[in-house]
This record gives C-alpha cells, sequence and structure tokens, in this order.
C-alpha cells in the first residue's frame, strides 16, 4: 500500500466481529455495530512538541488496537475501508 500517515497520525484495518452470539444465534448486517478493534497497518514519524523534539509513537505496524467507537475518519484506499486516526484516539493495545 502506498500510504503513509503523517505526524501521530495511525491507518487501521477494523477487525471483523462476531457472527454468531454465545447462544448460536447469527447476528445479521443490519444489526451489527462497527467494531472498535483493529489492526494497525501503518504508523506516522510521531507527534512534536513545541521545542521540535520528536514523541515517538508508541504503536506499531501489526499492533491490534482498541479504539473510541467514533475515532477515526473512515477511508477506502484499493478497495480497503480503513480508518485514518490520531494515535491519541487509541485507548489500548491488546495482548
Amino acid at each position: 500500500m502506498a500510504f503513509k500517515p503523517l505526524h501521530d497520525r495511525v491507518l487501521v484495518k477494523r477487525v471483523q466481529g462476531d457472527e454468531k452470539t454465545k447462544g448460536g444465534l447469527i447476528i445479521p448486517d443490519t444489526a451489527k455495530e462497527k467494531p472498535a478493534e483493529g489492526e494497525v497497518v501503518a504508523v506516522g514519524e510521531g507527534a512534536r512538541k513545541d521545542s521540535g523534539e520528536l514523541i515517538q509513537p508508541t504503536v506499531k505496524a501489526g499492533d491490534r488496537i482498541l479504539f473510541g467507537k467514533w475515532s477515526g475518519t473512515e477511508v477506502t484506499l484499493n478497495g480497503e475501508e480503513l480508518l485514518i486516526m490520531k494515535e491519541s484516539d487509541i485507548l489500548g493495545i491488546v495482548g
């Protein structure tokens, strides 16, 4: 993919949620919520302090993350739906 986020932004691919409930019921597409879990695809170089010093990002490509329900901007790149968000929108790294 030829896309590199700038500054403290992160490119994220959503991880698809379960198709069934724990009880075995199939969830139709219209009732599914978009998952708030994803995999980091690409990371910018990091934010800068007022002094110009670079703050390295905490996440890296391949990390599995949790983020807020309304975080990021949805984009389509090469036919794939992705999110661009600030690193501060990420709630944590899973596993």
